[in-house]
């Protein structure tokens, strides 16, 4: 049974056993305050993650909260409410704040393990405050990997779910991920002097304000890769992945076009791309 790792005063984590090539090392849950602790991301349905969680817990868990509804994120918090009675807290089901244009592209398919069952106990408004025995937690949402991601404020750090991570820039996959949002909330982290951000998966993030700007600066260099590559004639996401992404493993290259159709929904949103007929995973776009 994994043990958790102390990362300060009233804070603990514990790491889920499923690393893989988009997990990392696997899954980080938190485990906040003394005494009855609130549980941040229960991790994937796993029953000695339940096991190491609930020995680490000892005087019980009065909080589940969910950044997300991906699998490797929310579906442990069913059986962790059933053997704690916590009620478990998120915005919304794995659709909920999606933008207009997500929903109008309907299902594009190769959509990246969404936990479609999650349904929380309590709904978290972006800024909703949540009290514990000696800690408070502020939500914020950061859609953009997810349309129903919450970052979760604990003082002047933050857990950033999978929107912020260390090791690798984020998954933005349509129409469950969306690069305008995407942008738009890494952009609003930007505006507050973080401490610390803690990640959903690898370790922390000591120097947030260079690791936003980091992000930031990918995305557009990324951007301005596709304007570049993509001319008069079409191309479709897949084809412009191969293309830009040259170092990455054929395995990845999935995942890759994903993140550049998200970024062509996005210039498209922004009458910098042309589509060739309705937006789904094959469209062709060009330049105008």
């Amino acid at each position: 049974m994994a043990a958790p790792f102390t990362l300060g005063p009233g804070l603990r984590r514990l790491r889920a056993p499923n690393p893989s090539p988009m997990t990392h090392t696997g899954t980080n849950t938190y485990l906040v305050g003394e005494g009855r602790r609130a549980v941040i991301d229960p991790g994937p349905d796993d029953p000695a993650h339940l096991d190491a969680i609930l020995a680490a817990c000892p005087d019980g868990v009065s909080h589940i909260l969910v950044t997300h509804a991906h699998l490797d994120h929310s579906p442990l918090s069913r059986a962790l409410a059933k053997a704690t009675g916590a009620p478990i807290l998120g915005f919304g089901p794995a659709h909920a704040g999606r933008a207009p244009v997500m929903e109008r592209l309907g299902d594009l398919g190769g959509g990246e393990g969404v936990d479609h069952a999650f349904r929380p106990d309590e709904t978290l408004a972006d800024g909703d405050t949540v009290r514990g025995e000696g800690w408070t937690i502020r939500a914020l949402w950061t859609p953009g990997h997810l349309s129903n991601h919450l970052s979760f404020a604990w003082g002047d750090t933050l857990f950033t779910g999978d929107l912020v991570m260390g090791w690798a820039s984020s998954l933005v996959s349509p129409p469950d991920g969306d690069m305008t949002q995407f942008m738009a909330s890494v952009a609003r982290l930007a505006e507050t002097p973080w401490a610390r951000f803690h990640p959903g998966h690898g370790d922390p993030v000591e120097a947030p304000v260079q690791r936003l700007d980091w992000l930031i600066a990918h995305r557009k260099g990324r951007e301005a890769q596709i304007l570049d590559a993509l001319g008069p004639a079409p191309l479709t996401a897949a084809t412009l992945a191969a293309r830009i992404y040259t170092d990455t493993p054929a395995r990845l290259l999935p995942a890759a076009a994903r993140n550049v159709l998200a970024h062509l929904i996005d210039l498209h949103g922004k009458n910098e791309v042309s589509a060739e007929g309705p937006i789904h995973a094959e469209t062709m776009f060009h330049r105008p």
